[in-house]
């Protein structure tokens, strides 16, 4: 492989293997392929190319108004950069579990003509890996026709399933560029009382299940006491590295990769993508396994700590979207909160601040704002913590759950609620 480099070209050149009325599989987050997609802006040939992905870093020229009718985005989990344009129509969103992407893909219901992807530099026999982000990407460079890449000198080579030989790119570039980087979120007070909650229902042996932001760095800043943690998850960050790096993390109770940290993709700084490069120790797996209820089932004490924009007083949970305004996506909430229940000793954890817009809003609700999709159903709801307490729903009536999270409510909205719900025959409170 001493060789593989001559057979580069421009990323220019790279994309000119794309045609018209082509279906795209974008690489995500700390993986996205930011060259060709530049690239694929500046082509002037083309129309009717759809792209779909996950969330994705960077620049994105192609959600701008002057590429209408040249390039559409279909997101299947969605960030910053692209909720204006689905606003507006030029780009759109598709509904889905993490889990059922990879199947959308190899099942033929989006057929992918191309794979836009970053990758690793070969080894010695060969092959690439899918560096930091393995979770749909895997399923879409097996199942598209021609595989497109980027390969960075600095994307980490990962362990696990995340293999691409170097024989499969139809055309390749090379860079040599930092990953982009997440700085950890800054937490306030009630991120760090919702961190010591969640902690507290944190037992020795939990296999754990986080995001990214500051309410999951708050409850792993608080499990340092903690014994023989494990890790399965679909993606982690830098508030883990403390945990495994002083050995509280250990993996060593798991039923699924014992002894292994279990992610699908990581998010965060040069920290983490330097901890998971060439580490054995890290397992890196597309996500219809990550998050698989059946095999998330199989760990004992699976502690799943996911959050959520509001949620009803009969438990129902949004987290995608603020009403008709596409905000994230479904993710693997439902398959990390269903699989935490089923786990022997699990705990579902829906963790949230009380308010929203600097206090002006409350984010428990009487219902759910119209258009408003609900992420995990009322009948999936376990533990509900605010700033203001804990509370596990599963078994509650309606009535009993109306009164529960009321009292997670912040103060100046518990009044206006209980109000409001006395209309609704079923949430009568006595």
């Amino acid at each position: 492989m001493k060789h593989w480099q001559e057979q580069a070209v421009s990323a220019a050149e790279v994309i000119q293997h794309v045609q018209s009325g082509q279906r795209l599989f974008v690489h995500g987050a700390a993986a996205t392929p930011s060259e060709l997609l530049q690239a694929l802006c500046e082509r002037d040939d083309l129309k009717d190319v759809q792209l779909y992905h996950l969330h994705l870093h960077g620049e994105m020229p192609f959600a701008h108004p002057e590429f209408a009718g040249r390039i559409f985005s279909n997101s299947l989990f969605t960030g910053p950069g692209l909720r204006q344009a689905i606003r507006e129509g030029r780009a759109d969103y598709i509904p889905t579990f993490l889990s059922d992407i990879p199947g959308l893909f190899s099942g033929g219901a989006i057929p992918l003509d191309c794979a836009l992807l970053q990758l690793s530099p070969p080894d010695q026999h060969g092959n690439c890996s899918l560096g930091t982000s393995v979770d749909t990407a895997l399923s879409a460079s097996m199942h598209a026709g021609c595989l497109l890449a980027v390969i960075n000198h600095r994307m980490p080579r990962t362990h696990g399933n995340g293999v691409v030989p170097l024989s499969r790119l139809k055309a390749y570039c090379v860079v040599d560029r930092p990953l982009p980087e997440s700085a950890p979120a800054e937490s306030g007070p009630a991120e760090q009382a919702i961190g010591q909650l969640v902690a507290d229902l944190v037992t020795d042996g939990a296999t754990l299940q986080m995001g990214i932001g500051a309410i999951p760095d708050a409850v792993l800043a608080r499990l340092g006491d903690k014994n023989d943690l494990g890790v399965h998850t679909e993606m982690f960050s830098d508030g883990l590295l403390p945990l495994l790096k002083s050995g509280v993390i250990t993996n060593r109770q798991k039923a699924v990769h014992p002894n292994r940290t279990v992610t699908s993709f990581v998010n965060g700084t040069q920290a983490v993508f330097d901890f998971v490069h060439d580490n054995p120790l890290v397992e890196f797996h597309p996500c219809d396994r990550t998050n698989d209820t059946t095999l998330i089932r199989k760990n004992p004490r699976v502690c799943a700590i996911n959050s959520a924009l509001e949620i009803d007083l009969s438990g129902q949970v949004c987290a995608d979207s603020i009403g008709y305004d596409i905000y994230s996506g479904i993710g693997g909430q439902m398959d990390f909160l269903r699989g935490a229940v089923l786990s022997p000793g699990g705990k579902g954890i829906l963790a949230l601040p009380a308010t929203a817009a600097r206090g002006r809003l409350s984010r428990i609700v009487t219902s759910l704002k119209p258009g408003a999709g609900v992420v995990t159903s009322r009948g999936h709801v376990q533990w509900v913590v605010t700033e203001f307490g804990a509370v596990n729903l599963h078994g509650l009536n309606l009535r009993q759950r109306a009164e529960r999270l009321i009292q997670l409510a912040h103060p100046d909205f518990r009044g206006e609620l209980a109000r409001e719900i006395q209309g609704v025959r079923h949430f009568v409170l006595s």
